[in-house]
C-alpha cells in the first residue's frame, strides 16, 4: 500500500529529504564557523604584532560564533518554511478524505 501511495503521489517524500538537507546545513554552518575563525586567526598572525594577533583571535571567535548561529538559524527557518507547505498539503488531503467519507 505504501508503494502505491509513492507512485500516485498521495504522500510526499520531500519532507524527509528536507530534514536530511537541514542536518547537512547544520554541518556546513559549523564548518563555516570554524573556517571563519581559522581564517581570522591566520590573518592576524600574517599581519604580525600582538594587536593584530589578539584582534584576529577575538574577531575570529566572534565571527565564527556568529557564522554558526546565523547559519543554523537561517537553515532552520528555511527548512521549516519548506516543511510547512507540505504539512498544509497533507492536512488538506486528510480533510478532503474525511469529507469524501461523509
Amino acid at each position: 500500500m505504501k508503494f502505491k501511495n509513492f507512485l500516485s503521489f498521495e504522500r510526499m517524500i520531500t519532507p524527509v529529504i528536507i530534514k536530511v538537507l537541514f542536518y547537512i546545513g547544520l554541518v556546513v554552518s559549523v564548518i563555516g564557523g570554524i573556517v571563519v575563525f581559522i581564517g581570522s586567526v591566520i590573518a592576524g598572525f600574517a599581519d604580525g604584532g600582538v594587536g593584530s594577533i589578539l584582534l584576529g583571535l577575538i574577531g575570529g571567535l566572534i565571527g565564527g560564533v556568529l557564522t554558526v548561529f546565523l547559519g543554523v538559524l537561517a537553515t532552520r527557518i528555511y527548512a521549516e518554511l519548506l516543511i510547512l507547505f507540505f504539512r498544509i498539503n497533507e492536512t488538506l488531503t486528510d480533510i478532503k478524505g474525511l469529507l469524501q467519507e461523509k
